[in-house]
């Protein structure tokens, strides 16, 4: 079993950490305060009991899983750790902060796994002193659940990094789908556009947020509508990262709906917020 580190508590860290204490892995999780990490903890909780709901047949014991898992606030918990998997929110300039603050701390051979949705894997490796040893991992909500994972190989990613990282996920029940570095790779230029031209339906009172997301589910067979899936991200994540993909590539269909923006800066986030384009 492999020492984690994971940086970032917020709902996808959460995730990532439940789901490596789950198969045995020891985990380290990294947040700015004891609050925060108080909720990760119960949140962890939660989630192992909503999961032994729905999989009688793999049914986990909470207690083992939270033994796995430290909380802490000190980045220096992480010097043992072999890779560590940062989930900080979609600005490069934290990521940024992060990422220098690691490379004073991890041991020369600790492999950075970076859960960006949007931001260029190559960017963030020039943040480091361990270019060929950072590589993208697009984990989605909820991750205990989730089989596959998008990988990203940035310009310096070396190859013994893509296959450490294939083994320790193909270890927890993850297929590796692997895709070259371009900001927004495949997922998230493809279903952000979805969701921002979603928000512009009910922002020009062509169709409810309900009517546009039972069209992708009755008529396409989605699991979920494009604005649900917005609410489950974060509509402030989808805002962030549309931000991103418009500077990046500076194209108009990547602009970000008034109407998103409008919900952020009044609190209407999605699930984490109880409000969003539903209410929770």
């Amino acid at each position: 079993m492999c020492k984690i580190g994971v940086v970032g508590a917020g709902v996808i860290g959460v995730g990532v950490a439940q789901k490596f204490a789950q198969y045995g892995h020891e985990v380290t999780i990294i947040d700015v305060s004891n609050r925060i990490l108080e909720e990760a903890r119960e949140s962890i909780i939660k989630n192992i009991k909503f999961f032994n709901m729905f999989n009688r047949d793999k049914m986990v014991n909470k207690e083992e899983v939270i033994s796995k898992i430290n909380f802490t606030t000190n980045y220096s918990e992480l010097l043992k750790a072999e890779f560590i998997i940062e989930n900080v929110p979609e600005i490069a300039q934290v990521k940024k902060e992060v990422y220098e603050k690691l490379d004073t701390v991890a041991s020369s051979e600790c492999i950075y796994l970076v859960n960006t949705s949007c931001i260029s894997i190559t960017k963030i490796a020039s943040y480091t002193k361990r270019k060929d040893k950072v590589i993208g991992t697009h984990f989605m909500n909820p991750v205990p659940v989730k089989r596959a994972v998008e990988v990203i190989k940035g310009y310096h990613t070396s190859t013994e990094t893509i296959e450490k990282v294939e083994k320790l996920l193909s270890g927890i029940e993850i297929e590796v789908i692997i895709v070259n570095d371009l900001p927004g790779f495949v997922s998230n230029r493809v279903s952000h556009v979805f969701m921002n031209e979603a928000a512009y339906t009910v922002q020009d009172n062509v169709a409810s947020p309900e009517k546009v997301d039972l069209i992708f589910k009755k008529c396409f067979e989605h699991k979920l509508g494009p604005l649900e899936t917005a609410d489950l991200i974060g509509l402030d994540t989808v805002v962030n990262s549309l931000d991103i993909l418009y500077e990046s590539y500076q194209d108009s269909k990547f602009r970000c709906c008034p109407l998103l923006r409008k919900m952020v800066d009044a609190g209407l986030l999605g699930r984490k917020s109880g409000k969003g384009f539903y209410e929770y």
